[in-house]
């Protein structure tokens, strides 16, 4: 109940206000059955106007930081997450990392919608970062389609780093839903791992108009002090017109 309040009362009317939300591609969604939404990610807005054009629930995986909060806000935090239909996963090790697939299986299992984000973490220049191949594993193992979503505008909404939000205009952006089956049973295989996150990536870029990185953006974040960072990506810096520094543009 509280997720549709919140969508329809208490937050969608200020988020229309703030984003007016242009979408395209919607019909690619279905009405009914388990699917998978791999997003790009700029931005916290993105958890928030990525469910308000959708007309179903979409349930996110979200890191286990956002319930683990202690006094009255780290109830808050816990109570809002949850009710905005986000389930928490620890990403701390292996067996967390196959806590979090278990978990992404059981809601596709229940005919749900799955928000995933395949670069792990928002990125910290707006840029497009290399995709892990969680999102990849958990769509060979269930064999639900992708479809991959383009969130374009929000990081002006919601800049990264700052608490106030802007006026702006955000653009969602759906691509037609990508199928996997032809690698049925290869699941746990990490070169068509691989193949299958970067062919998600490449729709992607092509949706949302960034330019792609063929590092990760978490090692970005940790290191991006780091001079060897710098030289690592310059040799990995990409524009749509040089394909050499593409991913993958199709699994074989």
């Amino acid at each position: 109940m509280w997720y549709w309040l919140f969508k329809y009362i208490f937050m969608g009317p200020l988020l229309s206000l703030l984003g007016r939300p242009k979408v395209e591609g919607l019909e690619h969604v279905p009405q009914s059955g388990p699917v998978i939404l791999a997003s790009n990610h700029l931005a916290v807005a993105d958890s928030f106007y990525l469910p308000l054009v959708v007309s179903r629930r979409i349930t996110f995986l979200a890191k286990a930081e956002y319930f683990t909060g202690t006094g009255l806000k780290g109830w808050f935090t816990r109570w809002f997450y949850t009710v905005a239909g986000q389930v928490p996963i620890d990403r701390t090790d292996a067996d967390s990392a196959q806590s979090a697939l278990t978990t992404a299986e059981r809601i596709l299992g229940e005919g749900k919608l799955l928000g995933m984000y395949p670069e792990g973490t928002r990125s910290p220049d707006g840029r497009l970062f290399k995709g892990k191949t969680g999102l990849a594993r958990v769509a060979l193992t269930s064999g639900r389609p992708v479809i991959p979503v383009a969130m374009i505008g929000t990081d002006v909404v919601n800049p990264p780093g700052s608490k106030m939000w802007r006026f702006g205009r955000v653009q969602v952006k759906f691509g037609k839903p990508m199928d996997f089956t032809r690698f049925d049973g290869l699941a746990g295989n990490r070169f068509i791992e691989r193949a299958v996150i970067d062919e998600v990536m490449y729709e992607l870029m092509l949706l949302s108009g960034q330019e792609y990185v063929d590092v990760y953006a978490a090692s970005l974040k940790k290191a991006a002090d780091k001079p060897v960072l710098d030289a690592e990506l310059s040799g990995a810096r990409s524009s749509s017109v040089d394909p050499e520094r593409l991913p993958n543009t199709k699994a074989s």
